[in-house]
């Protein structure tokens, strides 16, 4: 085990679930991960494993099926599961913030119909909130539900659905006027619908269409897309919780559980761009001895090595407190913002050290660079978080002048 980023406390079941998801990721991930990143194919064989792990019911409690673990031991685990390839953490975030809403927030039918499935990784979630023009800011959605008898007609496009095509439950925030009058604030009236779908592409269900895979600059393999809804009837039962305009409320909660998993991807990438660099700084030499024994690399070492301490422990904190039951939007945002931003340094001095191999599609650390990204804007920009930290910072230390 590396010395850097340990976390104190966990259990022997903890250790024991980390010690053989490190080991899953070393043996079926690593290996493969860059060809199959370079193809943008989907990593089937690397899912079933995750599947024959338990790995999609890790969260979901154990009178469903699942493991009943904190988000601790989730954190840990994709920090590990980032640290080999950022995609698959992708492919099992979504699933885990609906799974998680569900189990906060859903009926007692909903939580029987979908958690034991899920917990079995034979249901995958996606979570919809962004559209074409609207990225963080979520009061400006369109896309609308109306009522119609038992059911709701809902209209509108969505933008930025990771497991788009591979998912076969979305869950979608969409507006929902009903029973809210006129000039109500817009987080009011909200609601979230569970979609069942087929997976893959096209229309998957009368009047939802996925329309294809967003081509990107990295985070491949997993597939991101748009969704369209045209039409698409919804019985009134798959309104998450039973009740409308409580949507927001449900997304912002799952999102907090979304924030502290793009920490932990952030950590664990920047845990393999300071693997790769500390090892390649002993294999090159120049001028008669290995770079590491150059006191300019040895620097770019001991700041990429405390900033993937810092990060770490700061995900750990905030994974911490939403296990306790407090609010961690606070720290959260603290977390993600931070990893992120320590998580594309360190992957661009790895970058440096590597010079110009670096820039090889052979060498693993040009994957990281392109992969790194992706963080500083997904589950919430940086500014967002910025946003949320300082509105947060004033309530707690609000000035009584």
């Amino acid at each position: 085990m590396a010395r850097l980023a340990q976390t104190a406390g966990l259990t022997d079941v903890q250790q024991e679930i980390l010690s053989t998801v490190r080991d899953f990721v070393d043996k079926e991930i690593i290996p493969v991960a860059t060809e199959l990143e370079h193809r943008d194919e989907y990593p089937q064989a690397i899912v079933d494993g995750l599947k024959e792990l338990g790995l999609f019911g890790l969260m979901i409690p154990e009178e469903y099926g699942g493991l009943g673990e904190s988000l601790l031991t989730y954190a840990l685990c994709v920090e590990e599961i980032a640290r080999g390839w950022m995609s698959v953490s992708g492919i099992i975030n979504t699933h885990f913030i609906v799974a998680y809403m569900l189990k906060q927030h859903g009926t007692q039918e909903q939580k029987d119909h979908f958690l034991p499935r899920m917990a079995a990784g034979d249901i995958r979630g996606a979570f919809s909130m962004s559209e074409p023009g609207l990225g963080s800011d979520v009061s400006a959605i369109t896309s609308k539900a109306v009522k119609d008898g038992d059911e709701y007609v809902l209209n509108g496009q969505k933008m930025w659905l990771t497991n788009g095509g591979t998912s076969s439950l979305v869950a979608v925030l969409v507006r929902s006027d009903e029973g809210h009058p006129e000039g109500t604030a817009p987080h009011r009236s909200m609601t979230t619908f569970l979609v069942e779908k087929e997976p893959g592409f096209g229309e998957v269900r009368p009047g939802l269409t996925i329309p294809g895979k967003i081509d990107k600059m990295g985070y491949k393999g997993v597939d991101t897309t748009e969704l369209i809804m045209d039409g698409l009837r919804i019985p009134a039962d798959r309104v998450l919780g039973g009740v409308t305009g409580r949507g927001f409320y449900h997304m912002m909660d799952g999102v907090e559980v979304g924030r502290v998993n793009v920490a932990a991807r952030g950590c664990g990438v920047a845990q393999r761009a300071f693997e790769l660099g500390v090892r390649y700084a002993q294999q090159r030499h120049t001028f008669g001895k290995p770079i590491a024994q150059h006191q300019a690399i040895q620097f770019k070492l001991a700041e990429m090595a405390t900033k993937v301490e810092a990060a770490h422990a700061m995900m750990v904190n905030a994974a911490r407190k939403k296990d306790s039951g407090e609010r961690n939007d606070l720290e959260a945002g603290m977390a993600k913002y931070l990893a992120s931003e320590y998580c594309k340094e360190v992957v661009e001095d790895a970058f440096r050290i590597h010079g110009g191999y670096g820039f090889s599609k052979e060498y693993e650390i040009e994957r990281l660079y392109r992969e790194a990204p992706m963080l500083l804007i997904g589950e919430g920009t940086a500014e967002i978080q910025k946003m949320i930290i300082g509105r947060r910072l004033l309530e707690e230390y609000r000035f009584q002048g």
